[in-house]
């Protein structure tokens, strides 16, 4: 990879178009340190972002005295993004001075990390080892001889915590009315409700509005999903008013009245006590025997963390077609560079792959035929092994499908459904939301297979996963396109799909005639990735499950916990 890395430069190209961040993260250190040295400590975190690769102080922690194994009070706040590799350095230092200049003092020892490893960790929280003590010279007597200046020695740990933030939380609510005021001449009400969060100021600021129901006195309104922020700004006793409107076509619709709560009511959800009166002051005023314009009741209020429901677990397959010694194959191994299959393959897996507790992914390949008998498979493991399919890292998958290349003869046809089938089965052992599976398929966009693929993926639907599918090559794609289901949602012999699961994007679309594959491989990742949150969550609410961050399997593998189902084929 290091000759891609400076084709060239990337001042040259266009950062990443700024995304809207999933939560906000806190970050809390503490260190434990192997040393018999009292320490005036204080840590620096440094970050980095793939349109620009110099790393960039983001803050320092208070200092701390006289202690090895500090506990910093002060909190890192990072904005988290599923769908990006966000790079953190932390580097220790013990001051000699009161100087801002951190090369005034001494160095102890620095950890790298992603974000993402932190948030999926088991419990968030995550321990590694502190690397490359340079010790100044000053200090080496105090210290045991086997820590003094060896690069890459290990002197501590330091843990990580992360949590979201309180206010980054969302709610899911249903509501529904009783009895409302009929305003339709010729019919019933066409109500829809307006909610309204209160400012400091005491004034209201609106912040959702429900569809409208057509003709009914007692209607039932979709669920809907809001940010606790947008409600009440944090404050769960902040009022929320919610008037009731009857539509109509013209745009002067009827105020039938409304009624006041809170957060804190809310999320309380369905019970004898969460029932509101709806009132028209005017009719009020009005009417000596005037009770109210109806009721409302909560039928349904969840309120959910989006990191807690974040726990993915993924599983691997991965393959081909051509004869990849030949440079007009997709599968070319180049000695200079990467193919598409492996750069699509590095660019997603190394995202998913920090939410995996082990890092070890089962990998599967299809189309080709095995030795030593010609044996023509749509389902093998890259690495040989059918009793342990397994691989270490996405580095370990890319050396599966080069030495797959190698031993194996590509062929067709190409059959999609046997793979979405392989880990729809582990997918379907699952059912209390603590797996949920990722199948990455890498292809040239010939499916042999559409009907029987369409059918797996609508049985899949109903299951926790999700399919990735990556086109690589200069086909149309039109039937991956069409298993997409962003515009129509894909059916199998009248049956259409739960939910959507599936998310499309052809490769040639982000590559850089400039030779930048850095930032191109990011906005690859980033767009194939960015469904992926919704539809996890649609899951677990269609469920009812309420996640436990807790999830991640330490039991043996299949099936009890999921690797990253990336599949390749050509």
């Amino acid at each position: 990879m290091s000759g891609l890395l400076n084709m060239a430069s990337l001042a040259d190209f266009e950062p990443l178009a700024a995304g809207i961040p999933a939560t906000k993260v806190e970050i809390t250190l503490s260190f434990f340190m192997y040393l018999y040295i009292c320490f005036f400590v204080v840590c620096v975190l440094y970050t980095q972002t793939v349109a620009n690769r110099e790393w960039r102080e983001f803050g320092r922690t208070e200092v701390i005295d006289n202690t090895l194994n500090p506990d910093f009070v002060h909190k890192f706040i990072l904005d988290y993004f599923f769908e990006e590799r966000q790079n953190l350095r932390f580097d220790l230092y013990d001051l000699d001075s009161k100087s801002e200049n951190l090369s005034k003092h001494d160095f102890l020892g620095q950890m790298y990390c992603t974000l993402g490893e932190v948030v999926g960790s088991q419990g968030s929280r995550m321990e590694r080892s502190l690397n490359n003590i340079v010790w100044a010279s000053s200090v080496k007597h105090m210290v045991p001889s086997d820590f003094r200046g060896i690069p890459g020695k290990n002197c501590g740990t330091i843990i990580m915590k992360a949590e979201e933030l309180g206010n980054c939380r969302s709610v899911l609510m249903q509501f529904c009315g009783n009895k409302l005021d009929k305003k339709d001449f010729f019919g019933k009400s066409d109500p829809f409700l307006v909610f309204y969060r209160s400012n400091e100021d005491g004034t209201f600021t609106i912040c959702h509005k429900t569809e409208v129901v057509k003709n009914t006195l007692d209607p039932v309104w979709q669920a809907f999903k809001i940010p606790v922020r947008a409600l009440c700004n944090g404050d769960y006793d902040r009022a929320i008013k919610i008037e009731v409107y009857d539509w109509d076509r013209d745009g002067g619709h009827d105020y039938i009245g409304q009624f006041s709560t809170s957060y804190r009511e809310l999320s309380k959800g369905h019970s004898r006590f969460t029932v509101w009166e709806v009132l028209n002051p005017k009719k009020k005023k009005k009417k000596k025997k005037y009770l109210n314009s109806g009721t409302h009741e909560i039928l349904h209020s969840y309120s959910h963390s989006y990191l807690n429901d974040l726990l993915i677990n993924a599983f691997s397959a991965l393959f081909m077609a051509g004869n990849p010694s030949q440079p007009t194959s997709l599968h070319y191994m180049s000695p200079y560079h990467l193919n598409a299959y492996a750069l699509a393959l590095r660019a997603v897996g190394e995202i998913i792959q920090d939410y995996d507790s082990d890092k070890m992914f089962p990998a599967l390949g299809f189309g080709a035929k095995l030795p030593p008998d010609g044996r023509v498979s749509h389902e093998f493991p890259l690495n040989g092994n059918p009793e342990n399919p397994y691989c270490s890292g996405i580095e370990g998958v890319l050396e599966a499908y080069y030495q797959s290349l190698k031993s194996v003869r590509l062929y067709g046809p190409t059959y999609f459904s046997p793979v979405i089938n392989h880990v729809a089965r582990y997918a379907s052992l699952v059912k209390d939301g603590s797996e949920y599976f990722i199948l990455l398929i890498i292809s040239d966009g010939v499916i042999s297979d559409m009907a029987q693929t369409k059918e797996s993926i609508v049985n899949a639907s109903s299951l926790p996963m999700s399919i990735i599918i990556v086109g690589v090559g200069p086909a149309e794609f039109d039937e991956m396109i069409e298993l997409d289901g962003d515009e129509v949602r894909i059916s199998s012999r009248g049956r259409f799909a739960e939910r959507d699961i599936v998310q499309f994007v052809p490769f040639r679309d982000y590559i850089d005639r400039r030779g930048n594959h850095i930032l191109s491989m990011a906005r690859l990742a980033k767009d194939v990735l960015a469904e992926i949150p919704d539809q996890f969550l649609q899951y677990m609410r269609s469920r009812g499950i309420k996640p436990q961050h807790s999830s991640h399997s330490t039991s043996s593998k299949p099936p009890s916990t999921l690797v990253h189902p990336l599949q390749t084929q050509i």
